[in-house]
């Protein structure tokens, strides 16, 4: 906005002195600036050349807001006049400048900076005439000096600064500038694991370009396509597909060491002892699966043979109740009766560990509960002499009959089909899985029927 530029002297030696009104007054601490109406009677005439410019011009009266005005005499007042005459909003308006030695005012009539009383109130001037006792009465207008800063810009470069920054950048200002110890303690350790998240991700990045470089986007793509159809494979335990008889082709070791499979004895005695109205009531309650109910009403009446089937049922039972969980958020992932290198193998050999919102946790992924249903297959098959209904299984683990047909054949089971009569004196058709010499060609997993499924 265009405004003209008028220089105002603060008082010449011929003006009449202005007596300082009482503490208290309306005008303490303020700074009359007389018009030209006074200045063609009061002045010299080159002074009142040099002020003709304020012939429409009302007097002001200028309140410093900072304090008090000690030597009027070595102020130097400008006049900013909008050049704007056919605009009524802008025609009147108008900034005052003072300058001193050591600081800058600035006062203007509209804006956030303006007086509200302008527009509320008038203000009225009395000019006494000494010579002839009367008093004339002017209209005024009242401008508010406020000090101005050689950094202003600067500040308001930084309050820009400061409307951008997130409440987060804010909070941590603050704990910077009036925190405990602790809190800047804890600010300090946030800022170093964000600056080693940050070089962590870029020495990632750096390593693929590397290996991007060195091997080719091509050869990464074939290494790629070829480990996600071996992934399930991963997950299935050891096949020895020489082996001359089932139970070698795996092999129960594999599965239970020696020192675990003595750890499952006193867990296991439940099993082992069991009657027939705990069975019933099993059954009652549902508290465990179909595959348990039937195999423990089959026990073995061998003293020997008994103990280790009702280790292998214990196990099994375990092996399905873990995995119906998702995420193991403490160290005993299903209670107090489990042994502790039992537990110890649950976690290390069928869970993901995983960072989460500041703690490791333990997680069961998808392949993991692949593998765990490849185990409780390998399980089953040593207990029911290589020969499983993989239907039970499947309604037990709660697995799709397409997903648990795919990992038994990958396991190199033998699948057919049986009529099974209902309690409901019904009939369904079940699939059966065997184990037999000489194994059945290997087949690897559906991957894009999983895909599907998933998607």
């Amino acid at each position: 906005q265009a405004f003209s530029v008028s220089l105002i002297h603060p008082r010449p030696p011929s003006f009449p002195p202005v007596t300082a009104p009482p503490q208290g007054s309306p005008l303490h601490h303020h700074l009359f600036i007389p018009s030209s109406q006074w200045a063609r009677d009061l002045l010299h005439p080159p002074l009142s050349q040099e002020l003709s410019f304020l012939d429409t011009c009302i007097p002001t009266v200028t309140p410093f807001s900072n304090g008090k005005l000690q030597n009027p005499g070595n102020m130097r007042f400008t006049l900013y006049k909008s050049n704007d005459s056919t605009n009524p909003r802008k025609r009147n308006q108008r900034i005052l400048a003072a300058e001193t030695d050591r600081l800058s005012y600035v006062g203007n009539n509209f804006g956030t900076g303006a007086l509200k009383c302008n527009t509320l109130c008038r203000h009225f001037v009395g000019i006494l005439n000494k010579t002839s006792g009367q008093m004339e009465v002017y209209d005024a207008e009242l401008f508010n000096m406020q000090p101005l800063f050689s950094d202003e810009s600067i500040e308001s470069e930084l309050t820009l600064e400061s409307q951008t920054r997130t409440y987060r950048e804010k909070m941590d200002s603050c704990i910077e500038a009036f925190g405990t110890t602790k809190q800047k303690r804890a600010l300090n350790s946030r800022r170093m694991n964000r600056v080693g998240n940050e070089s962590l991700n870029r020495a990632v990045a750096k390593a693929a370009e590397n290996i991007i470089d060195t091997k080719g986007v091509t050869a990464l793509v074939s290494d790629a396509i070829h480990n996600d159809l071996q992934d399930d494979s991963l997950c299935l335990p050891h096949c020895y597909a020489d082996a001359a008889k089932p139970e070698d082709v795996y092999k129960f070791q594999d599965l239970l060491s020696p020192v675990e499979y003595e750890a499952l004895q006193s867990p296991s005695e439940a099993f082992r002892n069991i009657t027939s109205e705990e069975i019933l009531k099993m059954i009652e309650e549902n508290s465990h699966c179909s595959f348990v109910i039937e195999a423990l009403k089959s026990l073995p009446s061998n003293e020997e043979s008994r103990d280790r089937q009702a280790r292998c049922i214990w196990f099994l039972d375990t092996l399905i109740k873990f995995r119906a969980q998702r995420v193991i958020k403490r160290k005993s992932a299903l209670g107090p009766g489990v042994p502790h290198i039992i537990n110890t193998k649950l976690l290390k050999h069928f869970t993901c560990l995983t960072y989460n919102n500041g703690s490791l946790r333990n997680l069961i992924s998808d392949s993991m509960k692949a593998k765990i249903t490849a185990y409780v297959i390998i399980l089953a098959l040593h207990i029911n002499n290589f020969q499983i209904d993989l239907t039970v299984l499947q309604r037990d683990l709660k697995l799709s009959e397409r997903r648990m047909m795919e990992i038994a054949k990958a396991m190199r089971l033998k699948i057919s089909k049986k009529r099974v009569s209902l309690a409901a004196a019904g009939e369904e058709d079940h699939k059966l899985g065997t184990l037999s010499i000489p194994l059945p060609p290997a087949q690897t997993l559906d991957r894009l029927s999983k895909r599907r499924r998933i998607t």
